[in-house]
């Protein structure tokens, strides 16, 4: 059976495949990944920067992270990982800037793995599995770049 372009693959008892259903649709794909990874990291970006969703703000994150990571400056550290989770987090779902994006996400997410190390593997016991699981997402945007669905594309910002 022919639909007006194509035909459609079908695999036993003559049901289509996956193939015939989301073939092609490679674009689709990265960007709904693209989106999501970017569109995860805003939130976490706000509790720091603006205390919202739960967050305890700039300043309060900022003395966490001089007390209890260990940083000599903490506002500026916590300003930059709240900014690079929220600003490249939006960047990233946008697809605008992409592969700026996803390397500076790549890097705060690798150093904030550093802090998990001693929990061992497992994110349920405060392990270092969810930040390098998404350090690997955004770095493979680096590589591919925003896609046909992005603002860079649209744009025609080319890096």
């Amino acid at each position: 059976m022919t639909t007006t372009t194509e035909t459609i693959n079908r695999g036993p008892f003559g049901l289509p495949t996956l193939e015939g259903i989301l073939g092609g649709h490679a674009d689709l794909g990265r960007t709904i990944a693209r989106v999501a990874t970017g569109l995860f990291l805003v939130p976490h970006g706000a509790q720091k920067l603006f205390g919202m969703f739960g967050g305890y703000g700039l300043e309060a994150t900022g003395q966490f992270f001089a007390s209890q990571l260990g940083f000599s400056n903490g506002y500026l550290a916590a300003l930059g990982a709240g900014s690079v989770e929220f600003f490249a987090g939006l960047a990233l779902a946008l697809g605008l800037f992409t592969r700026s994006a996803a390397i500076a996400i790549t890097v705060m997410l690798l150093v904030a793995s550093t802090f998990h190390f001693g929990a061992g593997f497992f994110w349920t016991n405060g392990g270092w599995e969810y930040p390098i699981l998404w350090a690997a997402v955004a770095l493979s945007f680096a590589f591919s770049g925003g896609g046909r669905y992005s603002l860079d594309n649209t744009l025609g910002i080319k890096y």
